[in-house]
């Protein structure tokens, strides 16, 4: 029509002159054709009403939303609202229920639930019985539809004076909403309105708002800048227990999540050590024992005080750790801190379960690594399953594909109770810590005292590592504890198979002794030349020199570095030395040249 009408007015000589200019021209998205503006009336929803009660509904606490400072966005939205314009010029969506009166056009209208309905009240304004009516041809906008999510898929308007059996009485209201923070008033407030407003109660009673995923410098992801990520090709990549870990736990509610690949790669390793973890108990910790041993490992509930007394230290501290994270974890959840309580289960399998019992159990399980007591191997067994069956439970909701696969190869008792005895899967299963909190046995002396083991075993570790110590080599130790600790000593004493495993200590050149013993003093008088490490106070070890290092190998490695810091000490000293550095380069430039030298000559001392 353009052209064509530019074409006329050149033919009439009204045109003066053609100028090519740039502006903007909205094109539709889906066709690429030019908008054109258009009056034509429009279907508004009186909000006012609705509005207050949406409102009433947060400042009176019937809804929470995590995080609270989105109740001022709340506020803002709902004290300035205006009528809701909710015709939409499409063809697919819910029907604008308005049906116009005879063939005078909009003049005359009734808004009705179906043409039936339509025709009665068509009737009552005086109307025969077959007058044409003509229903508008607008759909109503999609956040309407929305907004009728939480009833009308649940049996309303049918079952809304149906018995407490129907769909609608048993799942509505829900508890909790979880959906992104941008769509606060377009999707939440409206469910909040029209479920008030239509139904008399609040559709939910939690709203958790999430954040938007973005890309890894924190960029919002768009196709034009090229920097989507395809969530299939993640899940293809990595796993999509993966992703989802990554999601759930990189973030606080509310904040937006950038998504670092990195990250979901370092989630997909945990996934793997899961699996690692599960293979060693399963494949190795209660391979070849007989049924009746290995039925009786199944968990059927906590640990009861009486069995956990039974136990030696790292057996009681690794279950102390656990109920304390089923505590943590569960309380966490509970005050939507969902990524906080995952990361907890994380640092948990890592760096307490994998790290130091699983390699503790194996003095337990094989002769080789001092276990030979068929009872303190079956009480580990016991924890190594109890231990991972609890942390399945808690991980499940975060991971719950590999969690689900990997709980199946546990064992579990046909005396189950509760839910547990009909629960072929792990999501059926019972929550570790349900009703049973007074039965959640805790240790907070075993956890201490086993600290002070974890304390001596990394400060040797520690050693090892500043003097090069080859990875397979065993090296002697002398362990003193203080005198008046008799309890600990006796604890390392019980425990030396483990502090060998962990430490790579000589089985045949490892003591521990009292500070008063006659031991220490050729040590401590330097007739022994020794590393000193100190784990605490009133705990340390001596190291012989001869088994941590080759002399002639270690006294060519130091005096090549001290060869190289003299010449670094030469050319920075110089370099300080000149005024023209000194002079014209900018104070905190030298400030830092002199610090550098300064660190040089405290290494090459």
């Amino acid at each position: 029509a353009r052209d064509t009408l530019w074409k006329d007015m050149e033919e009439a000589d009204l045109t003066v002159k053609v100028e090519p200019h740039n502006q903007r021209v909205p094109r539709s998205q889906r066709g690429g054709e030019v908008i054109e503006p258009l009056v034509s009336s429009q279907w508004f929803v009186k909000t006012k009403g609705m509005g207050e009660k949406a409102l009433n509904a947060v400042k009176d606490g019937d809804i929470t939303i995590v995080p609270s400072r989105f109740e001022k966005v709340w506020y803002n939205w709902l004290e300035d609202i205006h009528d809701w314009c909710v015709s939409r010029q499409l063809w697919w969506g819910h029907r604008i229920p308005v049906y116009y009166i005879g063939e005078s056009g909009e003049s005359e209208y009734v808004v009705a639930r179906n043409e039936a309905e339509a025709r009665e009240k068509a009737a009552e304004l005086g109307h025969p019985s077959d007058v044409i009516l003509r229903q508008e041809e607008d759909v109503l906008d999609t956040w309407f539809s929305s907004g009728l999510w939480p009833f009308a898929t649940v049996g309303w308007p049918q079952d809304e004076h149906a018995d407490q059996e129907s769909d609608l009485a048993r799942f509505y209201p829900s508890t909790c909403l979880e959906t992104g923070y941008d769509i606060i008033f377009f999707w939440v407030a409206r469910m909040a309105m029209m479920g008030l407003e239509l139904t008399g109660k609040s559709p939910f009673s939690v709203v958790y708002l999430h954040g938007l995923v973005r890309a890894a410098d924190g960029t919002k992801m768009s196709k034009t800048k090229g920097n989507v990520i395809d969530p299939l090709d993640t899940v293809d990549e990595f796993g999509a227990d993966s992703l989802r870990y990554s999601l759930v736990t990189g973030v606080t509610p509310g904040q937006d999540i950038p998504l670092n690949m990195e990250k979901v790669e370092a989630n997909r390793n945990f996934a793997n050590k899961l699996w690692n973890i599960c293979k060693f108990v399963t494949g190795n910790a209660l391979k070849d024992i007989n049924k009746e041993d290995f039925d009786k490992l199944g968990v059927t509930g906590p640990m009861g005080k009486e069995e956990f007394d039974s136990l030696d230290l790292p057996e009681r501290y690794i279950v102390s750790k656990c109920h304390g994270l089923v505590h943590s974890v569960t309380e966490e959840i509970e005050k939507y801190q969902l990524g906080s309580a995952g990361g907890k289960i994380y640092e948990f399998l890592w760096d307490q379960f994998a790290d130091w019992y699983v390699e503790i159990s194996k003095t337990r399980l094989y002769e080789g690594a001092g276990g030979t007591d068929k009872e303190k191997a079956q009480a580990a067994r016991r924890v190594l399953v109890y231990i991972l069956d609890t942390s399945m439970r808690l991980l499940h909701p975060y991971m719950p594909y590999v969690t689900e696969h990997l709980w199946h190869h546990l064992p579990r008792s046909s005396t189950n109770q509760g839910d547990d005895a009909a629960a072929h899967a792990l999501m059926l299963a019972d929550w570790p810590l349900m009703d049973n909190e007074e039965k959640l046995v805790m240790d907070p002396v075993a956890e201490e005292t086993f600290a002070s083991f974890q304390a001596l075993t990394r400060a040797i570790r520690n050693a090892r590592a500043e003097y090069n110590v080859d990875p397979g080599k065993r090296i002697s130790a002398v362990v003193v504890v203080n005198a008046s600790n008799t309890h600990l000593r006796q604890v390392i004493q019980d425990e030396i198979n483990s502090l060998i495993l962990l430490a790579r200590l000589d089985p045949e050149d490892i003591v521990v002794v009292d500070s008063n013993s006659d031991k220490v003093e050729a040590y401590r008088d330097g007739k022994i030349e020794s590393v000193k490490v100190v784990s605490q106070d009133g705990v340390e070890a001596y190291l012989p020199l001869s088994g941590l290092i080759d002399p002639v190998k270690e006294r060519a490695r130091l005096e090549k570095r001290d060869e190289k810091l003299a010449k670094e000490i030469q050319k920075l000293g110089g370099r300080l030395n000149s005024k023209g550095f000194t002079d014209k380069a900018p104070e905190d430039v030298v400030a830092k040249a002199r610090g550098e030298l300064a660190e040089l000559k405290d290494q090459a001392a």
